[in-house]
């Protein structure tokens, strides 16, 4: 499992990037691409859409199961990651650049974890 110490991680396997601004980034942690399997399909919201944190913004599809992806922060979509329609798959090979959705104007977070801490919680997992 690799991790990226630049982002923030929930206990549902989603990562958190800073932006800047009050924009944060969102994606699948390796522990979770690895874990679901090859992944074939992914819903995720519309712009302007509002996200709330840790309930679902979308699901993800992979040939072992179908699972909802949950939002680290509470906001407004600003950007979805098109290249996933065609390319789900780009979620196991670059789960890092593989990113879901940006969501402006960010407040209420998850419980989030740093990189150290994230790792700790998926050994004992």
């Amino acid at each position: 499992m690799t991790l990226q110490n630049d982002r923030k991680y929930t206990s549902s396997h989603e990562w958190l990037l800073d932006l800047g601004n009050g924009t944060y980034r969102v994606g699948l942690s390796d522990y979770a691409q690895s874990s679901l399997g090859d992944i074939v399909f992914i819903d995720l919201p519309q712009l302007g859409d509002t996200v709330t944190a840790e309930t679902s913004l979308g699901d993800v599809e992979s040939v072992k199961a179908v699972s909802e992806v949950l939002s680290p922060v509470s906001g407004t979509v600003t950007a979805t990651n098109e290249a996933l329609s065609s390319a789900p798959e780009s979620i196991n090979t670059d789960p890092y650049g593989a990113w879901l959705i940006e969501v402006g104007s960010a407040t209420g977070f998850a419980e989030l974890m740093d990189a150290s801490a994230y790792e700790t919680f998926c050994a004992n997992a």
